[in-house]
């Protein structure tokens, strides 16, 4: 008797560890998202959940809403994650305002094709992956500060975005070795 076959499972393809990485500052904040449903909708979001001006995390639902028509056209279909960041969360960066950073520097990077009210995080390094290259990128934020909030001298650490695998890894200043919340 021959029993059944079982489902197959290939196994997954295995990305070049010597490729293109991008290292970007890793901004003390809180992790948020931009939803532009098919229909147009406008929604805000927060690491784990949707947010609204009654309900909202630090204030980024309501400034989703009133800059609602200019993330619409600006950022188009689908969902756009970034740190919401600066006055009265976390470390505050010295600054008087809170901002939106985008994560996807290769295609926000450039100020002409975002909306005007969006930032990007600053965009560090390009090139081959090499851990040295990360540790050289971590000296230089440690020696001379944040660049998302110049003069701010206790920056967070850095996120190394592997294209290839299409994964990110954080490496910060402080509790590196540990998870966040210990």
């Amino acid at each position: 008797m021959t029993s059944p076959r079982p489902d197959f499972h290939p196994w997954p393809s295995i990305a070049r560890l010597s490729r293109e990485m991008f290292i970007t500052e890793k901004i003390d904040g809180t992790n948020a998202q931009v939803t532009i449903t098919p229909e147009g909708d406008v929604i805000a979001g927060s690491r784990t959940r949707w947010v609204t001006p009654e309900d909202d995390n630090y204030g980024f639902a309501r400034w989703v809403k009133e800059h609602e028509d200019e993330l619409r056209t600006g950022l188009g279909f689908g969902s756009h994650f970034g740190e919401w960041w600066g006055a009265g969360i976390q470390r505050k960066y010295n600054t008087g305002e809170k901002r939106f950073s985008l994560f996807n520097v290769s295609r926000w990077l450039d100020p002409a094709v975002r909306p005007a009210c969006c930032h990007v995080v600053p965009l560090l390094y390009q090139g081959p992956f090499d851990t040295a290259m990360v540790d050289e990128v971590m000296k230089g934020l440690l020696a001379n500060g944040s660049v998302a909030s110049p003069g701010f001298m206790q920056p967070e650490g850095v996120v190394i975005y592997h294209v290839a695998s299409k994964t990110s890894f954080k490496k910060t200043f402080d509790k590196n070795d540990g998870h966040k919340g210990a």
